[in-house]
């Protein structure tokens, strides 16, 4: 159990946030959402103790282990990929070798009467139940699962952690953490460094994992699928939701609006009685009247609105320019670099105008390397690759934000381009990108990453081009501006190539996705819901024609009418009496659910309830709650799906 009481961050005399108090159970999976900035990356490094708070107080249940994975991290491992990954298992290996010691000792002893004997075989009984206990004997297994589900292939365990870039280097670190299993995990946008595959592998880890998880990201697919509790930073405070992001979503629209109502009735409630008090503050007659409604006033409990912050950028593309019929066209194709010759190989690959597609598969499949060789930055191994008559790219590169000269500012960085009448614009577009006055005189290597982010898109604005191509273009934006984007990008008219592992900001975008895979571009038609439908119907068809059974060919004895009925009564007796039992269940979790969210309050109150907190009475029943909520989730989930 992690519990924050009254915890105050500030740099250069502004509060990021300010008093807030939260508990995160043992089994709590947890979004931290708000925008850039709002301080979600900074609380998570107050919890892994990196960063030491203004004030307030955190205490992390005694033996409990935090996990911790960084936006961005600076590799320097001279090992391998799977040398590094088994250190997760450093205390079993510790283990491994006192025990090759004690066995090496006994082997070597021929007193087999003395105690000294016996204790050492008591000794090395200890640590072998110890060692299979903590997983010594699956830990290769483990291991390899796991770097599997990261994506890399079997033939790159071995390779040097040198070798990967950044992103497959901070999948190690990932993969480490899930192969400690501590009690806390804290994950800080993981899923920047993962592809689709991978995304779906780690989801599915997580959902069910036996511990604390606590994340940010501005995935929406992956929040819905991990997590069941939602903490909104914004504006120095915090509001918790016991959902995930897309219920958050909804019932903090309904909460603002309850408020809003509840607020407007009470101000016309106030008016109306200030009204009474000012006619009639002089009539001796209306003397009691007007002191009643004055204490009436005093007494009131004022609603107030919950502030939050609703700034987002605002932009749509440039109008495209006219471009012939076929924009790029390439013909036995075949791309790749010094260091990893052949990555495409006899590709061929047409786009039409206002043609929109994706580009999915695993990392290092090549999608990057298409894109490149497309805008003219790589040059062709053999093949043929043409852009088609007056076409005009317009360019984000995956690290398009790192390309930004850092000591310019950032009026400096769109003025270096704007061109004509663009430049009187300038601090307008800026400040459609939520940069004010003060920020465009900041240097590039102070923003942060979302900010150069958001600075990187805005330079696109500078010129109009009808071949857009993105490559993974929402890394590091909030939800709010890659909702922005998105709607942007329905709006543009030009033709669209879109790199991108995020689900839910590909939905709708496309109408045709090509997965690279095995030196190869293969087409699906439709979104990317569409392609991971077929997907996943190609693996279940594998998996149906490899576990059918052969049937008799005279067939099976089949039933009666009657029995048929009969049959059909009983299920409809059966889904009933599913039904009653699911409604109940459901009450139930609501009323505990009532009683832990009272627990927590008091929890995050010490002052109120230091006897009950010291004594661990409310700890112990903080703890009955959640198994209790926890068993009867998972009765309602086996009643849901029998």
């Amino acid at each position: 159990m992690i519990q924050i009481n009254k915890l105050s961050v500030n740099f250069t005399g502004d509060f990021l946030f300010k008093d807030i108090s939260f508990v995160a159970g043992d089994k709590d999976r947890i979004g931290l959402v708000g925008h850039n900035g709002a301080g979600k990356s900074t609380l998570l490094r107050i919890i892994h103790r990196d960063l030491e708070p203004a004030t307030g107080t955190m205490v992390i249940t005694s033996g409990h282990r935090v996990g911790y994975l960084p936006q961005e991290l600076v590799g320097n491992s001279p090992l391998s990929v799977w040398e590094e990954a088994i250190t997760a298992f450093s205390e079993i290996k510790v283990m491994e070798r006192k025990m090759q010691q004690i066995s090496t000792e006994l082997a070597e002893r021929t007193d087999y009467e003395s105690e000294e004997y016996a204790k050492l075989t008591q000794q090395l009984s200890d640590l072998n139940d110890q060692y299979n206990h903590l997983g010594g004997n699956t830990m290769d297994a483990e291991t390899e699962k796991v770097l599997l589900g990261m994506g890399f292939l079997r033939e790159e365990f071995h390779q040097p952690m040198s070798s990967f870039s950044n992103g497959w280097q901070m999948r190690v670190c990932l993969a480490k953490i899930l192969l400690q299993k501590p009690e806390i995990i804290l994950l800080d946008e993981p899923t920047n460094h993962l592809d689709i595959e991978s995304i779906q592998w780690l989801e599915d880890y997580l959902a069910n994992y036996d511990g604390c998880v606590i994340l940010v990201s501005h995935d929406r697919a992956f929040l819905d699928r991990v997590t069941n509790r939602t903490v909104e930073i914004t504006l120095g405070t915090i509001q918790d939701y016991k959902c995930s992001y897309s219920k958050y979503v909804e019932q903090r629209l309904e909460r603002i609006e309850s408020q809003q109502s509840a607020y407007e009735n009470q101000q016309k409630e106030i008016a109306q009685i200030e009204r009474f008090i000012e006619r009639f503050r002089y009539k001796a007659t209306k003397a009691r009247q007007v002191q009643s409604r004055i204490k009436m006033l005093e007494k009131m409990d004022r609603i107030a609105v919950d502030e939050y912050d609703n700034s987002a950028i605002s932009f749509k593309f440039p109008p495209a320019p006219h471009s012939g019929l076929v924009v790029v066209e390439s013909k036995n194709l075949s791309l790749g670099y010094d260091t990893k010759p052949s990555v495409l190989k006899n590709v061929d690959f047409r786009l039409e105008r206002g043609e929109r597609v994706a580009f999915v598969g695993r990392n290092g499949e090549g999608k990057s390397t298409m894109v490149k060789a497309i805008v003219g930055s790589l040059p062709l191994e053999s093949g043929e690759l043409q852009l088609g008559y007056q076409v005009v790219v317009g360019y984000y590169a995956q690290n398009q934000a790192q390309l930004l000269n850092p000591e310019k500012t950032v009026f400096e960085t769109i003025d270096d381009v704007a061109v004509g009448d663009i430049r009187p614009k300038i601090r307008t577009i800026l400040g459609s990108f939520l940069f004010d006055t003060e920020d465009t005189e900041k240097k590039v290597k102070v923003l942060s990453g979302g900010e150069k982010a958001r600075l990187a898109l805005a330079k696109l604005l500078l010129s109009p081009f009808n071949l857009l191509i993105l490559d993974e273009p929402t890394n590091h934006l909030d939800m709010p501006s890659k909702d922005v984007l998105k709607n942007a990008l329905l709006q543009y008219e030009g033709s669209l190539i879109l790199v991108s592992h995020d689900r839910d900001f590909l939905q709708g975008l496309t109408s045709k996705v090509y997965e690279f895979k095995n030196h190869q571009m293969h087409a699906f038609t439709g979104d990317v819901y569409d392609f991971l439908a077929q997907r996943k119907m190609e693996t279940l068809n594998e998996l149906q024609s490899r576990n059918t059974i052969a049937t008799n060919a005279s067939g099976e004895k089949t039933s009666s009418n009657k029995e048929l009925w009969e049959q059909k009564k009983q299920r409809e007796a059966d889904d009933r009496r599913r039904k009653n039992r699911l409604k109940k269940i459901e009450e139930e979790i609501s009323l505990l659910q009532k009683k832990l969210a009272d627990t927590e309050t008091q929890l995050a109150d010490p002052e109120h309830h230091a006897e009950a907190i010291a004594s661990g009475e409310l700890y112990n029943t903080y703890e009955s709650l959640k198994n209790s909520i926890e068993e009867k989730e998972m009765e309602w989930l086996e009643l849901s799906e029998s």
